[in-house]
C-alpha cells in the first residue's frame, strides 16, 4: 500500500498540480526508461489521457531493445507509447547532437510533451550556465511550462522519483553514460555537486534551484518592460537612455526580429557596445551570417556578403 506522504505521493502532487494549471488539450509523455521518465509516466497515466513516446538515438549497442522495453512499460502502465528512432548528427559535441535529435522527435503538432526534468536536473543547469557565464537567461534555468514542453518535476529530487519506482515495483534503466566521467553534465552530478553539499552543509540543489526561480521572475519582468518599449530599437539615440539590463533586451528583441538566430550573452554585449562604447569601431559578427553596424546614429543589420 502507498503511503499518504511516500515518494510516489509527491511525485502525483506535482504532476496534478502542473496539469490543473496548464490544462493540456493533449498530453505526451517522453520517456527514456530512466526513473525520472518512469515515475512521470506511471502518475500521468493515473491523472490523465495521454500517450508515450520513447526515443532511440541508436547510440549504444542494444538501443533499441532498450526503447522497445521503456515502450512496453508504458503500455503495461495503461499508455500508448511508440518508439521514434533518430540520427544523431551535427556540431556541439555528441549531448548537443542528441539532444536536437531528441527534440526534433518529440516536438508534437499540439498539446505538451511532459519531460522528466527535476529539481537536481535544474541544479545543474544552473551549475552549467554559471561555468559558461552565459548570462542570466542561462542561469535561470529550465521552465515548467515551455509550450510545447512540460516539467511537472522540477521541484522534486532525483531521489524521490527513483523511490517512486521502487513504491511502483518498477525497474529503471540507467543509461551507462550517466556515469560516463566524459560528459560535463555527469561530472557536475557525480563531483562538484555532492562536494558542495559537504562544503556548505546541504540543500545546494535546492538553492541553485530556487535562484533559477528567482531571476526566471526577473528575466519575465525586464522582459516585458523590453516588449513595451515605445522607442525606435535602431535608433542610437532612443535605446542608448535605458538602463544596461533593459537595453539589451531591447536589442536582442530587435535582433531576433531581424532573423539572427542562436544569439548568446557574448553576442548580446557586443552589440551592446555598438550603443555604449562606441569608438567607431567595425561591425558585429553575429550567427547565421549576419553583421551589425552603427552608421549615422542608427543600428542596422545585414548579411555578410560573401
Amino acid at each position: 500500500m502507498t503511503a499518504p506522504n511516500g515518494p510516489l505521493a509527491e511525485v502525483r502532487t506535482a504532476v496534478k498540480r502542473f496539469l490543473a494549471e496548464h490544462r493540456p488539450e493533449r498530453v505526451v509523455v517522453a520517456v527514456s526508461g530512466g526513473a525520472d521518465s518512469l515515475a512521470l509516466a506511471a502518475v500521468t497515466a493515473r491523472l490523465a489521457e495521454a500517450s508515450a513516446v520513447v526515443v532511440d538515438h541508436g547510440l549504444q549497442p542494444g538501443s533499441a531493445e532498450v526503447a522497445e522495453r521503456a515502450a512496453a512499460t508504458c503500455r503495461e502502465l495503461g499508455l500508448a507509447a511508440e518508439v521514434r528512432r533518430v540520427e544523431v548528427t551535427g556540431s556541439g559535441g555528441p549531448e548537443a547532437a542528441a539532444r536536437r535529435a531528441r527534440y526534433a522527435a518529440l516536438r508534437p503538432d499540439r498539446g505538451l510533451v511532459l519531460l522528466g526534468h527535476t529539481r537536481d536536473d535544474q541544479a545543474e543547469t544552473v551549475l552549467l550556465g554559471l561555468g559558461r557565464g552565459s548570462g542570466p537567461r542561462s542561469i535561470a534555468g529550465m521552465r515548467p511550462h515551455d509550450p510545447p514542453w512540460g516539467r511537472p518535476l522540477l521541484r522534486v529530487p532525483r531521489a524521490v522519483t527513483r523511490a517512486a519506482c521502487a513504491e511502483l515495483g518498477l525497474t529503471p534503466w540507467d543509461d551507462p553514460h550517466n556515469g560516463d566521467p566524459r560528459y560535463t553534465r555527469v561530472r557536475l552530478r557525480h563531483e562538484v555537486l555532492p562536494l558542495l553539499e559537504d562544503v556548505l552543509q546541504g540543500g545546494v540543489a535546492d538553492a541553485l534551484a530556487r535562484t533559477a526561480a528567482q531571476l526566471r521572475e526577473d528575466n519575465d519582468a525586464l522582459d516585458e518592460l523590453a516588449e513595451a518599449f515605445a522607442g525606435d530599437r535602431r535608433s542610437v539615440a532612443d535605446v542608448e537612455r535605458l538602463p544596461t539590463a533593459l537595453r539589451r533586451r531591447v536589442l536582442r528583441r530587435w535582433l531576433l526580429e531581424e532573423n539572427v538566430p542562436e544569439l548568446s550573452d557574448s553576442h548580446l554585449r557586443r552589440v551592446d557596445a555598438l550603443v555604449s562604447e562606441w569608438r567607431g569601431q567595425g561591425g558585429v559578427w553575429l550567427p547565421g551570417g549576419f553583421v551589425a553596424r552603427r552608421a549615422h546614429g542608427r543600428l542596422r543589420v545585414e548579411p555578410v556578403q560573401s
